[in-house]
């Protein structure tokens, strides 16, 4: 394990819509400490540092998360933080903080503690305000983008720029797709996350509804060698439209990770993330109590999908490779069903997120509900790609056998 999700605020000041804690099929949240105490904290960063060392790595990612994390406060922040540096400091491995924030609540306060401990921030933020207020409210009704675009004012600032991780925005078929991006760009994020809607094939995401109960165990094979279910993509077509906008921009204005890992795929490169590609899972997610859990968009399968049964007072996050999930989401290609085994994207695609692709009776060894349109977007990423290369290879000069 290399990155630590520590949900050190287990309640929000937002009731997104979509959200996956409070608005899906897990209900555990309601049991948790509402923040994580100094004493867990500790125990977190012993632990951490024991398996660091055991595994000699070269550095891990924590990121603090919720709920809202910023909801601690400036003061818990700050202790938090030097509790969980202070632990990791004697094992010498070198530890990046970050934080998953709604963004509401980077007030000067909170921006000097994150500053004076130099974590990495990700604003949630999706795109227009009458997109983003669409889902992104106050428990009482009203829109937080006024709010948002506040904080990342704030966050982007020449001060606490440096902290500026980028920005993750959730996909909504409503939202025009070039408006969105452009409304992103706003505030000149480094990256931009688009998220596919969490969804399964019990709980379709919006949109692909028709797909309900419709998994078939042995679709056909197309002239391509495509195993794809067959079905509309319109999350591949809203992508699409993005993808050729920043693709074809004059020069680079932001990354986007999903096309940028998509292009390492089909370009025969690594890809790092676990919504597409083989990479082996390296998360863990501690909750405010110290339970460990796996990643936690598996709370949108059943309840109780991401328990572990332990925690880091009892266990060590060497006990985590033992899951059986774990040991799934880490063996590449063998943890596949046969409908992605035989796909020709199999390398690039990687069966879609995890979580994605549960459906009851058969559990996660099904493709993607997306996977029709991450099939689209990776085939029209990859034309787009070849025929670049292919035009500039056309124009490059002959080599200088001189060597000259």
């Amino acid at each position: 394990m290399r990155q630590f999700v520590l949900k050190v605020h287990s309640r929000c000041n937002l009731d997104c819509d979509y959200c996956y804690v409070y608005h899906s099929a897990d209900t555990s949240w309601r049991a948790k400490p509402r923040v994580m105490e100094p004493a867990v904290a500790e125990q977190v960063a012993r632990r951490i540092a024991e398996h660091a060392v055991t595994h000699r790595l070269p550095d891990v990612r924590i990121v603090l998360h919720g709920g809202e994390p910023l909801l601690l406060g400036a003061e818990r922040l700050g202790e938090l933080l030097g509790i969980l540096g202070g632990g990791l400091a004697p094992a010498g491995v070198p530890v990046r903080f970050s934080a998953q924030t709604n963004g509401v609540l980077l007030t000067p306060d909170i921006l000097d503690v994150l500053h004076r401990h130099r974590v990495g921030v990700s604003v949630s933020l999706d795109g227009t305000r009458a997109g983003h207020d669409r889902h992104r409210r106050f428990p009482k009704g009203e829109g937080s983008h006024g709010r948002v675009t506040e904080g990342l004012g704030r966050l982007g600032s020449t001060e606490h720029r440096p902290l500026y991780a980028g920005l993750l925005c959730t996909i909504d078929l409503a939202n025009d797709p070039v408006d969105t991006y452009e409304a992103l760009l706003a505030s000149r994020p480094p990256r931009i996350d688009l998220l596919l809607p969490h969804g399964t094939w019990d709980t379709p995401p919006p949109g692909l509804t028709d797909r309900r109960d419709r998994l078939p165990a042995d679709p056909p094979v197309d002239a391509r060698g495509m195993t794809a279910l067959p079905g509309k993509t319109p999350y591949a077509d809203w992508l699409r439209q993005v993808f050729d906008r920043w693709y074809d921009a004059p020069v680079r204005e932001t990354g986007v990770r999903l096309f940028e890992e998509l292009m390492a795929g089909v370009l025969g490169g690594s890809m790092r993330t676990e919504s597409v590609g083989l990479a082996p899972a390296t998360l863990a997610v501690i909750e405010t109590d110290g339970s460990i859990e796996q990643s936690d968009s598996l709370k949108i399968a059943y309840e109780g999908a991401p328990e572990t049964g332990l925690d880091v007072f009892r266990h060590t996050l060497d006990d985590v490779l033992d899951q059986p999930l774990i040991r799934q989401r880490q063996s590449g290609a063998r943890g596949l069903g046969p409908v992605c085994g035989r796909c020709p994207l199999l390398t690039v695609c990687g069966g879609g997120l995890f979580a994605h692709r549960y459906a009851s009776g058969s559990g996660f060894r099904n493709p993607s509900v997306y996977c029709a349109d991450l099939a689209a977007l990776t085939l029209h990423i990859r034309n787009r790609v070849r025929a670049d290369l292919a035009g500039a290879s056309q124009v490059l000069p002959e080599p200088d056998v001189r060597g000259t």
